[in-house]
């Protein structure tokens, strides 16, 4: 039904509520760089309008580090939409504070705890190999 996939990698050992944080911030990302895939608003029984969600299924992935930064590598290679989340954002308090942690990691080797992939579907597939669903 759908060409694309949308999957969240997280890192797996985060505190339940880093993972919910990095999982928001990343599903953002993704809704940001690929607005056709938001789908329609919402109204409910009695048509009160409700912000759009993406309009098809997020795969949330547990992961390791090494399998978070092969997933990285494998998104830039395949050209896939990607966005991240490094540890260090976690001890910021806005959006350019979290971009000068972001922009501070070592390009090579970044501190990934999240990254978002998002394309067609068998590229997500061989990017996000040897992840887990998420339990």
């Amino acid at each position: 039904m759908f060409d694309t996939k949308i999957a969240i990698l997280v890192l797996e050992d985060l505190e339940t509520w880093q993972k919910l944080n990095v999982t928001a911030f990343l599903t953002s990302g993704v809704a940001g760089e690929a607005p056709d895939c938001m789908g329609e608003p919402y109204l409910d029984a009695d048509g009160r309008r409700y912000a759009a969600l993406i309009g098809q299924p997020v795969m949330v992935l547990s992961a390791t580090p090494e399998v978070l930064l092969r997933a990285r590598n494998q998104a830039f290679q395949r050209e896939l939409s990607c966005a991240a989340y490094v540890r260090a954002m976690f001890s910021t308090g806005h959006d350019a504070a979290n971009r000068e942690a972001f922009a501070a990691e070592n390009a090579e080797t970044p501190d990934l705890v999240g990254l978002a992939v998002r394309g067609p579907k068998k590229d997500v597939d061989k990017a996000t190999k040897g992840a887990r669903l998420h339990a």
